[in-house]
C-alpha cells in the first residue's frame, strides 16, 4: 500500500490529502514532524520536508508538486491538471503561486509563530512577524477575491489543482482562525464550496492535541 509522509497542518501535504481524497486514492497515512530531522525520514527525503509518498515499489516522490504531477501521469480518472497548454500553464502557475509566494510570505511565518516554535521551545511568538503576515494575507486574499469574481474556479471552467492548492492553505489559516472572511465574501464562497466536498471531510477533522482548531473551522455554514 502507498504511504503519505505528512503532518496535518503541512498545506503542502493537504494538498496531497485532497488529491487523493478527489481521485479515491487509499494510503496509509504516517504523520511526520519535520523540524525535529529524524534520520529515517531524512533517508527517503534528504531535503527534510513533507509530504513524501511511497509508492507500493517502494520509491519516494517528494514534494506536492512533484506528487501531484505523478498522479496525475498515472491515474486514469478526471484530470486535476486540464485543458489547453494556457490552460495548464494557468493551474500550474497558481500551483507555484502557492507553493512559493503565499507560503513564504504568509503560510511559513504564520505555522512558525503559531504552532512551531510553540512545540519545540524556540521562545515566544513575534507579534511583529504575525502582523507582516496578516497584512500580506490579506493582500494575497484581495488577489483570490478577484480570481473567485471571473469564474466558478481559480483557473476556469472546473475545478482544478489550483483549486486544491489554495484551499488546502486557506484550511490551515482557517485551523488557527486568522481569516477574516467578513473581508473577503468572494473567497469565502468559493472555499465554502470547496469545504463542502466529500475529499475535505479527512481534513475538516484533524485535531492537533494540545492545539484546538477555530470554533467554526469544522462548519460548512460559517
Amino acid at each position: 500500500m502507498r504511504v503519505l509522509h505528512h503532518h496535518e497542518l503541512c498545506a503542502s501535504s493537504r494538498i496531497i490529502r485532497l488529491v487523493m481524497a478527489e481521485r479515491g486514492i487509499v494510503c496509509l497515512p504516517k504523520s511526520e514532524q519535520p523540524w525535529d530531522r529524524v534520520e529515517d525520514f531524512l533517508r527517503l527525503n534528504p531535503a527534510g520536508d513533507v509530504p513524501v509518498l511511497m509508492t507500493e515499489d517502494g520509491e519516494a516522490i517528494c514534494g506536492a508538486s512533484v506528487i501531484a504531477e505523478y498522479l496525475e501521469e498515472i491515474e486514469d480518472k478526471i484530470p486535476l491538471i486540464w485543458g489547453s497548454a494556457s490552460e495548464r500553464a494557468e493551474i500550474r502557475r497558481l500551483m507555484d503561486w502557492f507553493e512559493g509566494k503565499f507560503t513564504r510570505e504568509v503560510g511559513v511565518p504564520l505555522l512558525n509563530e503559531r504552532f512551531i516554535k510553540r512545540f519545540v521551545d524556540e521562545g515566544q511568538p513575534s507579534s511583529l512577524v504575525i502582523r507582516a503576515a496578516m497584512t500580506n494575507l490579506h493582500i494575497h486574499l484581495d488577489y483570490l477575491d478577484w480570481l473567485t469574481e471571473q469564474d466558478n474556479w481559480l483557473a476556469g471552467r472546473q475545478i482544478s489543482l489550483a483549486d486544491l492548492a489554495g484551499a488546502a492553505h486557506l484550511s490551515v489559516l482557517d485551523y488557527f482562525g486568522d481569516i477574516d472572511w467578513d473581508r473577503h465574501s468572494e473567497t469565502k464562497n468559493w472555499y465554502a464550496k470547496m469545504k463542502s466536498r466529500p475529499s475535505f471531510r479527512e481534513l475538516l477533522a484533524d485535531q492537533i492535541p494540545g492545539l484546538p482548531a477555530a470554533a467554526h473551522y469544522a462548519n460548512l455554514d460559517f
